[in-house]
């Protein structure tokens, strides 16, 4: 027998384990945790998914129904320990209220929107004495918000919070009980949190936004559990208010809901009766053994009164009333209404403006007759999102209220600057209305469209290629949406309602209001300046019919007779015998061109370059290095390495910053060429 037939070699199999899944061990906590799941769910137990307690799935296997997830992320353990106590209750008697909002942004240092959200919420007029909002963090009181937000730049998401204690006037210090709340909540989470914050005093609830970035303190990905986003963040918030202030007494939690009585919005009141009420209906017939539930049921009764009064409830008996179906969105949209008028009035007051209410205009979608205005608030129309909402003080004697604003479009506008809202723009491109016109029996075929294009001459800077590619790339898109179809490289079948059909998709896609910023400037600015203003072009218009006499149109007329009082002193009008006023001839492109040269020379001093002006028909090549934002418009800086130049800007452009560029100055505008591999701006 050989050595080897002598040797013992063990060859171990896999473990299996009837206790466990292969491959996997059990703690002695984990067993225990088991245990106490399947004790919680045991019978006596509630077994409702929605109520935060424990429940059995199919299989019969015990699970904690909370529903957002308790297995994963951090701040699990402290969900865990609340479902353990049979269920969650993250109110105690006595506890003080706190709302807690939350969101989580995808890529927002990538897509721009951190930065568009971190800049509104440190607007004007959001601290307590009314001055820009200021940013803070757990061991600065001005925190660098450039720094922060190149911190997170590149984390996969970002959380977003506004925290608002009911009682948060009463607090002594906001700042210090937001540090106290963030400083818990990083020991529930297990980790340092990179957050900023800033407290907001402009509505009637003080309350505080704070933005966390998307890294724990070991360069990971921040998971935050869901049920403790949704209840945890709270129920700690709430135990910070309670420790400071006290528990709420009976006299006082009397007081609020007295108050809520007459309100024109959705109340506590309300929702415990909504809760209650079987068939809508609600039986509070007087019960003289119930001597504690004598006060809520005086409550309610005095609720439903009014309630009554506005047709949102019906008494059918004494003590037995019916809720209308239509009671809660009704208060709801009263709330918000109510809300919305108030912002307004603040708005008005800050500008040192009184407005009739009956006035306030309140768009729910974008305007259906052009908006025009000065812009007296801009804030975000969800304070957790991007898109804004302005309030508008209008020529037309009214205060708008437009909200659903693409950030982008009203960049460069600020408060007092003059704009113009109008409803979605549905007029279809020129780019459709030459394919249609070209196509023939429904085909559209893009070498005979280059054949015109050369026969016609009038491409700028003879790119004719360019120009037809631009049309076959708006096919491409169109082709996408189903509206054209292409047969081979030179034929596109284009439908008889073509142009209908893309419009509506155009519309479809944009679905916002559209903006045109008529000046970044107020009034007061325009007056005295020397380049050509919202006021000139309404001045060589003569067309008042739009203005109000009260409100702004009668400052709008003010400031029209003060400029043209300007321009005579100036030399650019003078006074007729028979009363009238004769303007210098083509007086605003006169003004634009005073107005560039003077521009040009200040930046000339800053660069140490020379500046010089582009002639009409010149084709201006060059860096775009910067924007110069003027009472004549907004003007793009082209240089090159001997000189510079301020021409005409368009949005097509800033997408090219740094880049060489080139265009055709014409009348006042640019038409910008950015190369074959683009084409031309249709």
């Amino acid at each position: 027998m050989s050595d080897d037939d002598d040797s013992f070699r063990p060859r171990p199999g896999r473990i299996r384990s009837k206790g466990a899944k292969a491959g996997q061990t059990r703690s002695f906590l984990s067993k225990v945790r088991k245990i106490a799941r399947q004790q919680q769910a045991g019978p006596g137990r509630s077994s409702s998914a929605k109520g935060g307690g424990s429940g059995r799935s199919a299989n019969g296997r015990s699970v904690v129904a909370s529903g957002r997830g308790v297995q994963r992320g951090r701040g699990a353990s402290f969900v865990r320990a609340r479902n353990l106590s049979n269920g969650w209750s993250h109110r105690q008697p006595g506890s003080r209220r706190v709302i807690v909002k939350s969101r989580s942004v995808r890529a927002p240092g990538r897509s721009g929107k951190a930065a568009a959200h971190l800049r509104y919420i440190q607007r004007d007029g959001t601290a307590r004495d009314g001055e820009r909002g200021r940013l803070y963090s757990a061991t600065e009181d001005r925190a660098d918000g450039d720094s922060f937000l190149d911190r997170g730049k590149d984390d996969r998401h970002q959380f977003r919070f506004i925290v608002s204690p009911e009682d948060a006037a009463d607090l002594a210090d906001l700042t210090g009980y937001t540090r106290d709340l963030m400083a818990q909540v990083e020991t529930d989470l297990g980790t340092k949190l990179d957050w900023v914050a800033v407290n907001h005093h402009n509505t009637g609830h003080p309350h505080v936004h704070v933005i966390v970035n998307g890294r724990d303190a070991l360069g990971e990905d921040l998971v935050i559990n869901g049920d403790y986003l949704a209840n945890g963040i709270r129920e700690r918030a709430s135990e910070r208010a309670t420790l400071e202030l006290g528990p709420v007494t009976e006299i006082e939690q009397r007081r609020k809901l007295l108050a809520e009585i007459d309100q024109d919005r959705l109340t506590r009141i309300d929702r415990a009766m909504i809760a209650e009420a079987e068939d809508r209906f609600i039986d509070l017939r007087h019960e003289p053994d119930d001597l504690r539930g004598q006060a809520d049921r005086t409550l309610r009764l005095c609720r439903l009164g009014k309630l009554g009064d506005m047709e949102l409830a019906t008494e059918h008996a004494p003590g037995v009333w019916e809720l209308s179906d239509r009671l809660e969105p009704t208060l709801r949209e009263l709330g918000e209404r109510g809300d919305i008028i108030r912002t307004m009035q603040q708005a008005l007051r800050a500008e040192g403006a009184e407005r009739d209410p009956m006035t306030f205009q309140i768009h729910d979608a974008a305007p259906v007759a052009p908006i025009v205005g000065r812009v007296i608030d801009k804030h975000l129309s969800d304070e957790l999102g991007e898109t804004l909402t302005l309030v508008v003080d209008g020529v037309d004697g009214r205060t708008h209220h437009v909200s659903g604003i693409d950030p982008t479009r009203v960049e460069d506008a600020r408060i007092g600057s003059v704009i113009e809202i109008g409803p979605p723009d549905s007029t279809g491109r020129p780019s459709d209305r030459a394919i249609a016109g070209l196509a023939e029996d429904g085909i559209y075929r893009p070498s005979r469209h280059l054949e015109q294009a050369r026969f016609d001459g009038h491409v700028p800077n003879g790119d004719y290629e360019g120009f037809v590619d631009a049309h076959v790339r708006r096919l491409e898109a169109l082709r996408r949406a189903g509206i054209a179809e292409r047969i081979d490289a030179d034929q596109w079948r284009i439908p008889s309602d073509f142009e209908g059909r893309a419009a509506a998709h155009d519309a479809g896609r944009n679905g916002r209001a559209n903006i045109r910023i008529l000046s970044t400037f107020d009034l007061e600015r325009q007056i005295g300046s020397d380049g050509a203003t919202w006021l000139d072009r309404r001045l060589v218009s003569t067309d008042t019919s739009d203005l109000s006499p009260a409100g702004f149109g009668a400052q709008v007329r003010e400031a029209m007779d003060r400029r043209r009082d300007h321009h005579v002193d100036q030399g650019d009008a003078a006074l007729q015998p028979d009363g009238r006023i004769a303007y210098r001839r083509n007086l605003i492109a006169t003004l634009r061109e005073r107005e560039v040269a003077r521009a040009g020379e200040e930046l000339a001093a800053k660069k140490s370059l020379p500046f010089r002006m582009a002639a009409d028909g010149e084709t201006v090549t060059g860096a775009f290095t910067g924007t110069a934002q003027l009472s004549s418009g907004k003007f793009a800086i082209v240089e090159k390495s001997h000189e510079f130049t301020l021409v005409p800007w368009r949005p097509v452009i800033d997408r090219q910053l740094g880049r060489e560029v080139m265009g055709v100055v014409q009348g006042g505008s640019v038409s910008w060429q950015l190369g074959r591999q683009r084409g031309l701006g249709i």
